[in-house]
């Protein structure tokens, strides 16, 4: 597997970066404000040099080489060039490149009291140039070439390497303090969902960090409570399964060594046989409503849908459970109406669901009281019995697998904790809804809904 980086390596580069990028734009803009400020700097002092010169030269002086070299020594051993423009020679330097300089900026046709303050490249090379007129085409230029010192160019890269240094470091410090203090609720996090893994529920991760990560840890916790909870409720569920299992293994177990041990015979031998085929479907049914009920999350578990009259499936499930209600002493009722109620259902799976439900009222209802089954026009299938009922809190959780088992199974005759959890998989794979509520007749009653087709 791929060793991916760190939260805190990548917070620590990606600070760098930032820091670097920063650093690096901040020197190329200094560089460039340095340079036009030192540019700005050299325009403004050779330009105050061109008014002193002006101020002490006139066109006669001009005109001499006494004169020429009077300006020249002003300015000498500053790189400056003096441009002399005259009416009859032109432009007069000893620096070709300046004169090319001053005649691009148009000295040569200066007049009195004109100044020219421009830049101009020759040769690849930048000019300063500040001219002045002294009479008609006769004047001065000042030009200058434009370069940063050495030193001041090597001062500008160190100071720039020195802030790209100071600032990685502190970004690299930064980075590290922050990936810490985001990865140290991470970890902790981890450990605790590694511990999950592990089979330990009763961790919890510490809900701290910024918000982001704290929300992560409170979904964590939140899942292992979950877990916790579910967990729990299987594991009541599987006691539950293995109680039932164990009651009908147990009866067929003890006839069938009766019968194998010759201990009965005649008419006890028949009645035993009669008991371990009761038990037999009875453990039958119990398993096959398991397997239904692992299958229904499953993609191969099909529905053989049809247009099916909800009137008749009821008359023919009221046939069978009036007979076994009079057998129990228990008044049965059944009501639909005269004409067909369609549905779109698998009329198989609906027989098992309304069995199914009128088998739990039938375990719970004493004798003398009633048990009733009905539909209505609507298509709403009803089941309710006169039994005992669930507390007003149990019916939210009647279709949960094992939790109504789990809490009565001590004070009431109760089944798997199956049935129920089945019959609402099937009614909602069949595109219908199952609720729980108390009956008028004193018990719970359970409502089926299913759309009705024409």
């Amino acid at each position: 597997m791929k060793r991916r980086a760190s939260l805190a390596t990548r917070i620590i580069l990606l600070c760098l970066a930032v820091a670097g990028v920063a650093v690096l734009v901040a020197g190329v803009v200094a560089a460039s404000l340095v340079r036009r400020t030192g540019e700005e700097v050299l325009q403004r002092s050779l330009a105050a040099q061109a008014d002193v010169l002006v101020s002490q030269l006139d066109e006669a002086a001009l005109g001499s080489r006494v004169g020429l070299g009077k300006a020249e020594n002003v300015v000498r051993g500053q790189g400056i060039v003096v441009v002399l423009a005259r009416p009859r020679a032109g432009l007069v330097a000893p620096d070709p490149a300046a004169v090319r300089a001053a005649t691009q900026a148009g000295v040569a046709t200066i007049g009195a009291g004109q100044s020219i303050s421009v830049k101009r490249t020759v040769a690849g090379q930048e000019y300063l140039v500040e001219g002045r007129g002294v009479a008609a085409e006769t004047g001065f230029a000042l030009v200058e070439p434009v370069r940063m010192a050495r030193d001041t160019q090597r001062s500008l890269v160190r100071n720039v390497l020195f802030a790209l240094g100071a600032g990685l470091l502190v970004a690299a410090l930064a980075g590290l303090l922050l990936g810490r203090l985001l990865a140290r609720p991470l970890r902790r996090i981890a450990g605790v969902a590694a511990a999950m893994r592990q089979g330990r529920r009763d961790l919890r991760a510490p809900v701290e960090g910024p918000a982001e990560v704290a929300e992560v840890a409170g979904a964590v916790n939140e899942l292992a409570e979950a877990l916790r909870h579910s967990e729990s409720r299987q594991r009541e569920f599987l006691l539950s399964v293995s109680h039932e299992l164990r009651t009908p293994l147990t009866a067929v177990h003890g006839f069938a060594e009766s019968l194998a041990d010759g201990v009965v015979t005649g008419e006890e031998a028949r009645q035993a046989g009669q008991t371990i085929q009761r038990e037999s479907q009875r453990l039958e049914r119990l398993v096959s409503d398991l397997l239904d009920l692992a299958r229904l999350g499953a993609d191969e578990f099909r529905l053989d849908l049809a247009r099916v009259d909800l009137a008749d499936a009821v008359r023919n499930c009221a046939e069978v459970w009036a007979v076994r209600c009079s057998r129990a002493g228990v008044r049965f009722a059944v009501d639909y109406p005269p004409g067909p109620v369609f549905a779109h259902v698998d009329a198989r799976r609906l027989r098992q669901v309304l069995d199914g439900l009128a088998e739990n009222a039938l375990r719970v209802t004493p004798a003398g009281a009633p048990i009733a089954l009905s539909l209505d026009a609507s298509g709403v299938i009803g089941v309710r019995d006169g039994g005992p009922g669930l507390a007003p809190e149990d019916y939210a959780v009647a279709f949960e697998r094992g939790a109504l088992n789990a809490k009565y199974r001590g004070s009431r005759p109760v089944g798997s904790g199956i049935g129920l959890a089945l019959a609402h998989g099937l009614v909602t794979r069949m595109g219908g809804t199952i609720s729980a509520g108390p009956a008028p007749e004193g018990g719970a009653a359970f409502t089926i809904r299913f759309p009705v087709i024409p």
